[in-house]
């Protein structure tokens, strides 16, 4: 699948939720929040279409629009892209440079710990 853009993840969000959607179900969940043309949404749904990421199915005289990926494997992807284009895929540099530069709490340095744990006994 090809990388979705953010205003594709803005569909992708409302079509996860609840999915099979109209076309018009995504444009009225989509049209208040965002304040975007029905014609822009309606372009957006055909990318993912053609970038199979949606799959539209023909009832009657309209069409229904089911995800044809997963939440988790858009955030996987999109993950590695990340990594790839950012740190060179190396989750390691991107770690580093987060610790060094976010303000971690106890909390939060205790959680990433007990992970880091988790996986070190696998």
């Amino acid at each position: 699948m090809n990388n979705i853009s953010d205003s594709e993840w803005k569909i992708m969000k409302v079509i996860w939720k609840k999915s099979p959607m109209l076309g018009s179900e995504i444009v009225e969940e989509l049209e208040a929040d965002t304040g975007w043309n029905p014609k822009t949404i309606h372009t957006l749904i055909r990318r993912l279409v053609a970038k199979g990421a949606i799959t539209a199915k023909k009832e009657n005289t309209y069409y229904k629009y089911y995800a044809a990926v997963s939440e988790d494997e858009c955030v996987k992807e999109e993950t590695k892209t990340f990594l790839d284009k950012c740190f060179n895929g190396s989750l390691n540099m991107l770690l580093t440079n987060f610790i060094k530069e976010e303000k971690l709490s106890e909390e939060d340095i205790d959680e990433l710990q007990a992970l880091l744990n988790s996986k070190k006994r696998r």
